[in-house]
């Protein structure tokens, strides 16, 4: 005689196998990120950075800015580099490639469990975590080392808000705001999140002076976080980084390109079969005229938002509703509407936003019968999955990053101005300064390529050639003296201690002195 299994003992089978599954295609459409290196601002951040070699590293990360202080120190993400100082214990680039797949399965098992106990649905659940955990808009915060930050701060502001609204939970949820705060700046929307889901009716505590109870709590974490983060970085040298097409632009071209952006965010989010790793001049250029096609494009798109923000409101579709508003509320910090950023486009930006699209995507379809659900499952799996795995090996290291950007953004200059610095490290300053022209011809306002060019000249010997380059860095950043500090220690470490001496030469001239 058999006996019936225990329904608790059911539905705690059933959510360990749905995230079992979650996590575990989360991590195997990325297992080719395990044969990538450093990439980019992997160099700096993590394989060049004095904190990441010793296990006291760990400690003095929360005393040091997230960017080697000689190079601008602009930031406070004290985590990230604290995680990276462990990794190294085991001094294998591949570990620290899986510790990221490892953190993107926790994202996607927690957006399930989110979805899980909102839509009260386990279809649902298992589409909000499949959505994430193949979404191939998130490679590159995945495959580029550096986008643990937007790994942990994304989980930790999950968490946040799913204390605040799922138990109202105070302390955990202020915990898990201060972490991730210390992980990336983008975590400081977790209490707009939190109120935004006692606005659609989730999770609205009975009192309302629970509320400001919270707000009380976001309060005193913002303070003790602001008050820290200044200390850390005031002493350093700070210049304001705008995104390259913003540099020269006022304020009515910057919101203008910004709402254009848009239309490249929606195709991001919705069918992200062409990614790009550079979206900067001239791939996409500033746009000044309000008839502008490609303003009307970025105005649709939030239009269609908007529309179907009040379809979800009207029929009373809570989940829905705050996974629209998720979208807005994550992606606003860095879309160039309050103020201009360092990007204009970045798909690392969206990882944190398309926790609300999963959110979206599980409340409209999670009355689908079992068939086509498991059809929409399986076409989700393996067209988000291949993409994803596709697209996983162009973070193998900054070569094969700028390659990519040759091949996917023909007409920006980031490609040519990337080849600067393979030309540099491979000893061919001639093809340096080619590099140089071709990517000056197409954006003749980034300052870092007339300091590579400056390198390339020096090495040449060519000294009037290097002082006119650096003349124009100068013009185009008044304040940037770390700029040649940082180039001068890259100098050192390739073995070119005359390069680095001309640098720091110019670096001391009184301004418009000789050189």
């Amino acid at each position: 005689m058999t006996t019936a299994p225990d329904p608790v003992t059911a539905r705690r089978t059933g959510k360990g196998a749905l995230y079992l599954a979650v996590a575990l295609t989360a991590v195997v459409v990325y297992l080719g990120a395990l044969r990538n290196g450093y990439a980019l601002d992997d160099v700096l951040i993590v394989a060049m950075n004095p904190l990441t070699h010793h296990l006291g590293g760990a400690v003095q990360a929360f005393r040091e800015p997230y960017w080697p202080a000689t190079f601008s120190a602009a930031m406070y993400r004290p985590l990230p580099i604290a995680s990276f100082v462990l990794d190294l214990q085991l001094d294998h680039v591949a570990w620290l490639h899986a510790v990221n797949l490892l953190w993107h399965a926790g994202v996607s098992v927690l957006v399930a469990a989110v979805a899980l106990r909102w839509t009260g649905s386990v279809s649902g659940a298992w589409l909000a975590g499949l959505v994430f955990a193949v979404h191939p808009v998130h490679v590159e915060a995945i495959a580029n080392l550096v986008g643990r930050a937007d790994l942990m701060a994304t989980l930790f502001t999950v968490l946040a808000v799913y204390f605040a609204l799922a138990y109202d939970r105070l302390w955990w949820s202020l915990a898990a705001l201060a972490l991730g705060l210390l992980s990336k700046e983008n975590a400081a929307i977790a209490p707009a999140l939190i109120a935004w889901g006692w606005i659609v009716g989730i999770g609205r505590p009975a009192e309302r002076r629970r509320m400001w109870t919270h707000a009380g709590g976001w309060l005193a974490v913002g303070v003790v976080y602001a008050a820290v983060r200044w200390a850390v970085l005031h002493p350093y040298a700070r210049v304001l980084h705008l995104a390259p097409v913003f540099v020269g632009a006022g304020p009515g071209a910057v919101r203008l390109t910004a709402i254009a952006a848009l239309a490249d965010v929606a195709r991001l989010l919705v069918f992200p079969l062409t990614l790009r790793v550079d979206y900067s001049p001239a791939e996409r250029t500033l746009v000044t005229s309000p008839y502008d096609t490609r303003l009307l494009l970025g105005a649709g798109c939030l239009v269609a938002w908007g529309v179907l923000l009040w379809l979800a409101w009207r029929r009373r579709e809570p989940v829905a509703a705050f996974g629209l508003g998720w979208i807005a509320i994550a992606f606003l910090p860095v879309a160039n509407l309050l103020f201009p950023t360092g990007v204009l486009i970045a798909e690392r930006t969206l990882y944190l936003p398309s926790v609300g699209l999963a959110l979206a995507v599980s409340s409209w379809l999670k009355h689908l019968a079992r068939r086509p659900l498991a059809a929409l499952l399986a076409v989700i799996v393996l067209a988000g999955g291949v993409r994803t795995a596709l697209r996983v090996p162009v973070w193998r290291n900054t070569r094969s990053v700028t390659f990519s950007i040759l091949d996917d953004s023909p007409d920006s200059y980031a490609g040519p101005a990337g080849m600067i610095g393979i030309y540099l490290s491979e000893g061919q300053p001639k093809r340096a300064l080619e590099a140089l022209q071709l990517s000056t011809r197409v954006y003749d306002r980034v300052p870092t390529v007339y300091l590579e060019g400056a390198y390339a000249a020096f090495k040449l010997g060519r000294s009037r050639l290097a002082d006119s380059l650096l003349d124009r860095l100068e013009q185009l950043c008044r304040r940037c003296l770390f700029y040649y500090q940082f180039e001068a220690t890259t100098a050192r470490a390739w073995g070119d201690t005359a390069v680095a001496e001309s640098l720091l030469a110019r670096m001391r001239r009184p301004a418009g002195g000789a050189p």
